[in-house]
């Protein structure tokens, strides 16, 4: 079994180190590591370091670095845009994006939403999102934090010039003639893919984002649910981007 991971907002300059606060607790209290076991500590931004447990305290554990590591910002960069589902199945798609690697993802009010995401309701559920994308990142063992979009709700409008500014841009449409599997993909820059909502993608919406630059694409025959199609997806793009 792999080293458990937690967050730290700076990793310690020295070779000793304290793990404390909400990470340090769940590391002593709830995963109950002992001494002479390893973990890993890691930053979010591309940093890491391996420690031996030497102590365990009180909601904190007393650690030895033993070896560190820095891992470059991915290119291209995988951005979701993920329409607002209802229920549980948003932080379904956060949860497995995460873990299958998305760099950013951002939550699009689409027209056909069932959910909406309006004033402290739609900061709380972006800040569910983002809770969401930290503990799947922590049991991925990632060293990067995926981004969960500023704004708690990106309008048809963002979205299109998010695509337009994009090096490569992607809309899930079932009725797409072209593949995902052989769209053509740049060496660098964002690649950024739409997933509509449960209703699916209005036809206004696909024209909107077809004049900025994207492209309408579809995995196969079958039609997947908004939870499970940018996980689809990112894996066909992880595989082709050698991420795999």
């Amino acid at each position: 079994m792999s080293a458990p991971l937690f967050l730290v907002d700076g990793l310690p300059a020295g070779s000793s180190y304290t793990l404390d606060g909400p990470e340090g607790h769940h590391a002593a209290t709830v995963q109950r590591l002992r001494a002479g076991e390893v973990l890993i500590l890691a930053d979010g931004r591309g940093g890491s370091a391996t420690a031996e447990v030497t102590a365990v305290g009180r909601g904190s554990v007393d650690v030895t670095i033993t070896g560190r590591d820095l891992v470059p910002a991915p290119d291209p960069r995988l951005v979701v845009v993920q329409g607002i589902a209802k229920g549980d199945r948003g932080e379904l798609a956060v949860q497995a994006m995460t873990e299958i690697g998305v760099d950013e993802i951002l939550p699009w009010a689409a027209s056909r939403s069932v959910a909406q995401w309006r004033g402290d309701r739609g900061f709380k559920a972006r800040d569910r999102w983002a809770a969401t994308g930290r503990e799947a990142a922590k049991q991925a063992r990632r060293s990067w934090l995926p981004l969960v979009g500023g704004d708690p709700d990106c309008s048809t409008k963002q979205v299109s010039a998010r695509l337009g500014a994009a090096a490569a841009a992607f809309v899930l449409h079932e009725e797409a003639t072209t593949r995902l599997a052989t769209a053509e993909l740049p060496a660098a820059g964002e690649i950024v893919l739409v997933v509509g909502p449960e209703g699916g993608i209005s036809d206004a919406e696909r024209v909107a984002f077809e004049e900025a630059g994207a492209t309408a694409v579809r995995l196969g025959r079958e039609v997947l649910r908004t939870s499970t199609a940018g996980v689809a997806a990112l894996a066909v793009l992880s595989a082709r981007l050698d991420r795999w």
